[in-house]
């Protein structure tokens, strides 16, 4: 519903082909939730190897022949839709750490890897990640190269790597920070400087997020109503049904209906969280643990971004935004952790 008020102006419909097309890869998702629900996860173990290859063969197929939109080079046109493997690279990965840090033993995940030296334990993963990030921050895409090392971080933290090894890690990494600023390509500068300060460019870098705060803002206790305010029908926010999804939505919904939105993936959170705990397979608990990560820090780094609290990164928000390759990889992941609950028994 927030899709279609996003392209449509004075209540008539606008970009009818988004709307529709959304509606038919949220049918899509369906289907693959309820097949992956119903299909053994484990079969994905010796699938990791070869997802793992997939996704970098259409990662650097993105790069030689992938569709430009916004300065940016990463959708692959397949039967006249687009396709973005940066999506299915983020799942390939989260498989494929899975099965390396669970080390096929299912009785105990920190016997096996606290056997384990710093190379083998965090290097080794870390180049893994940093492979398909890499790939993805030449289209440029800023925002999911970030999402790959979060992966990486969220897998060995869970899979219960040395501290020792971890701390030093994450000190290295933040004393490196400011070293990334001279990689960054300008409009990135922007963002970042932006984020700082709004209103050094308010008519250019600044400017969505001015909109985006002024439509969240706007929507107040209630919200104005469906196909109702000015920063969506109007026209004043760009991106408004992909990156800034939720700014529509604050604005019609207002707090409650944001709450509710927040309620909605807390829970969600929540109860694959029981799943990741509840079952004895390090394999299943990784992937559980992945995908709801990647689920939960793509929705916070989206509205933080947003309201001005994050940078802009260019993260949809799972389940929401308009994305048809988001959408399926979200209902799969989705369905192989409801598969995880059901098949804890046996392990």
């Amino acid at each position: 519903m927030t899709i279609y008020s996003t392209s449509t102006h004075d209540g008539l419909p606008k970009e009818k082909n988004v709307f529709l097309r959304q509606v038919v890869w949220s049918g899509l998702g369906v289907i693959a939730f309820f097949v992956f629900a119903n299909l053994n996860y484990r079969r994905f173990y010796d699938l990791s190897f070869v997802l793992y290859g997939i996704s970098i063969t259409l990662l650097l197929l993105v790069l030689i022949f992938g569709r430009s939109r916004m300065g940016a080079q990463r959708w692959l046109e397949l039967g006249g839709f687009n396709f973005q493997p940066s999506e299915l690279a983020k799942f390939s990965l989260i498989l494929f750490l899975s099965r390396y840090l669970s080390h096929k033993d299912i009785s105990s995940i920190k016997s096996n890897i606290n056997d384990l030296g710093f190379i083998r334990s965090i290097v080794v993963p870390a180049i893994l990640a940093g492979i398909p990030a890499v790939l993805v921050l030449e289209q440029p895409d800023l925002g999911t190269a970030l999402m790959f090392m979060l992966i990486f971080l969220s897998l060995i933290f869970v899979a219960g790597i040395k501290k020792r090894y971890i701390l030093p890690l994450l000190v290295s990494g933040t004393a490196l920070l400011p070293l990334f600023w001279h990689f960054l390509k300008d409009y990135q500068r922007e963002r970042l400087l932006v984020f700082l300060n709004p209103n050094i460019d308010p008519l250019g870098a600044g400017y969505t997020v001015i909109q985006s705060k002024i439509a969240v803002g706007s929507g107040q206790l209630l919200g104005r109503g469906w196909l109702s305010g000015t920063q969506n029908t109007l026209n004043f926010l760009p991106e408004r049904h992909t990156d800034f999804i939720f700014s529509c939505f604050a604005e019609s919904s207002g707090f409650l209906g944001a709450f509710i939105l927040l309620v909605l993936f807390y829970l969600l959170l929540k109860e694959c969280m029981n799943i990741a705990y509840l079952t004895k397979d390090p394999f299943g608990r990784l992937i559980a643990v992945g995908i709801i990560s990647i689920i939960s820090l793509q929705a916070l780094i989206n509205i933080s971004m947003t309201i001005g609290l994050l940078p802009v990164v260019g993260i949809p928000l799972p389940l929401v935004s308009y994305g048809g390759t988001s959408m399926l990889v979200s209902c799969a992941g989705i369905g192989i952790i409801a598969n995880i609950a059901k098949m804890r028994m046996i392990f």
